[in-house]
This record gives C-alpha cells, sequence and structure tokens, in this order.
C-alpha cells in the first residue's frame, strides 16, 4: 500500500528540515512525500529544494492550511493518506510501518494513534500526551475526537465524502474527521502507540480568541452536517485538553 505524507509549510526553516528528515527515516519503503509550502519568506523554500530529489514540493500562495491540505490530497497518488506538521516529527522509523500493518490487519479506512507534545526549547522534554482511545462512537457526544496530526484514512474517503473545508481556519480538521467518521460512519481502527511528537502549541493555540474562533468553527461543523451534539459536547471538546496534561505514555 502506498502512502501519501502532506506537510503544509510557511516561513518553517527553523524546523522544517528535521520534518523532512523524520519522514525520509521511515522504514516503510512506498511512501510519497509532498510539501505545500504557502510562498514563504524565509529559507523554507532553500531547504525544501535540498530534498528536492526525495520529496514532491510546490511553494506558491494558498489560502489557508486547508486549501493548502486539499493540494496536498488532490495530487497525492497514494492509498493512504496522512499529515505532518513543518515543526513535528515522527517519534521513530516504524511510525509508517506499523500504521500500514493496521490497516491491513483490520481491513479499515481509517488509523488513529497517540500524541506526545515536547517543549519546543527542550525537545526531550514531554509535556502533554494525547492518549486517544479505543474508538467508541458515541465518545462524540462528549467531546471525543482523534488527533488528526496521527489520522491516516484512505484517499477514496476524500473522493466519496469530500475534501477539507476552506471556509473554516483553525477546525477544518474537526470538521473532515465528524463529517467522515461520525456522519458516515468510515471503519475505524485505534493503534495505542506513539504516532506523532509536536512541539506543544504557541501563543495563538493558547489564547482566549483562539479558543472562542474554534468553539464558533466546531458548532459549524456540527451544523453543517445535519447533526446535533448534546449541550455539553463543545464545551467537553477544549476541557478534554486538561485531562492530557497528566496522561503518560505506556
Amino acid at each position: 500500500m502506498k502512502v501519501s505524507i502532506i506537510t503544509v509549510s510557511f516561513n518553517s526553516a527553523k524546523t522544517i528540515r528535521q520534518t523532512i528528515e523524520s519522514v525520509l527515516a521511515q522504514d516503510y519503503s512506498d511512501i510519497e512525500y509532498i510539501v505545500i509550502d504557502g510562498n514563504s519568506k524565509d529559507e523554507t523554500v532553500e531547504i525544501l529544494k535540498t530534498f528536492q530529489n526525495k520529496i514532491k514540493f510546490i511553494s506558491e500562495p494558498d489560502k489557508g492550511i486547508y486549501d493548502a491540505m486539499n493540494k496536498g490530497v488532490k495530487i497525492a497518488t497514494g492509498e493512504i493518506i496522512g499529515t505532518i506538521g513543518s515543526d513535528d516529527f515522527y517519534p521513530n522509523s516504524q511510525v509508517i510501518s506499523n500504521v500500514v500493518k493496521t490497516f491491513l490487519q483490520f481491513n479499515t479506512e481509517a488509523v488513529y494513534g497517540d500524541i506526545q507534545f515536547i517543549n519546543p526549547e527542550d525537545i526531550h522534554t514531554i509535556v502533554r500526551f494525547w492518549k486517544a482511545g479505543e474508538y467508541q462512537y458515541a465518545n462524540w457526544l462528549k467531546g471525543w475526537m482523534p488527533p488528526h496530526p496521527c489520522f491516516y484514512v484512505k484517499k477514496e474517503a476524500f473522493e466519496k465524502y469530500g475534501y477539507f473545508k476552506t471556509d473554516f481556519t483553525c477546525s477544518g480538521d474537526y470538521e473532515l474527521m465528524l463529517r467522515m467518521l461520525y456522519k458516515n460512519h468510515l471503519s475505524v481502527q485505534y493503534l495505542p502507540i506513539t504516532l506523532m511528537t509536536m512541539r506543544n502549541g504557541g501563543t495563538s493555540t493558547a489564547s482566549l480568541k483562539h479558543r472562542y474562533r474554534a468553539n464558533m468553527e466546531d458548532r459549524k461543523a456540527w451544523k453543517i452536517n445535519g447533526l446535533r451534539p448534546r449541550w455539553y459536547t463543545l464545551w467537553m471538546k477544549p476541557l478534554s485538553k486538561i485531562v492530557q496534561l497528566f496522561k503518560k505514555a505506556d
């Protein structure tokens, strides 16, 4: 099974080399790696050019992260689509091979796993752990969602159920997974291992303004899909992140 991995970047020169090297270090041989850059003004494009024989990349203006994601998905030739952020990296070289094994073992349409968050100033210090847990359909009503950075899905699901909504600015990944898994009942399997290492978020993700916008977009995600959450669903979603601060990897 061919796997297409997509990175969206913009002015990511400080971290993207580590991201690329972690993808190229994977022990699974059939990987297509695509970087969609938003016309970066720093050294990002120069770094991408040093890998041009091993990756595919485009650098041009876009209409936001989800527009860029869609560009990557549409040109991807793999049967499985995954993403990795331009400041993230894989914790080991077996991530993709383990994901593919899970697809094959369970004959599923999607796979997700766990994420560890690290101190951006000290990548050896884990500050938060997102243990996603076994899939339970009803958990969506409790504010649960799979971690999108370690969510892998068949490309045919995009072709059947649609791409990222480009009128979203921060919850387009939530809307996509809600649409695919909750509304359309895509088959999915939990892989109980750490599939991604992410640098802990900056001030934008912590600001009240950002959280308000995300909450409004979460509500919109349910509405445009003709779905009705419980009164507490979209309050529990951000609160669940607090619990992650006290969880540890197995």
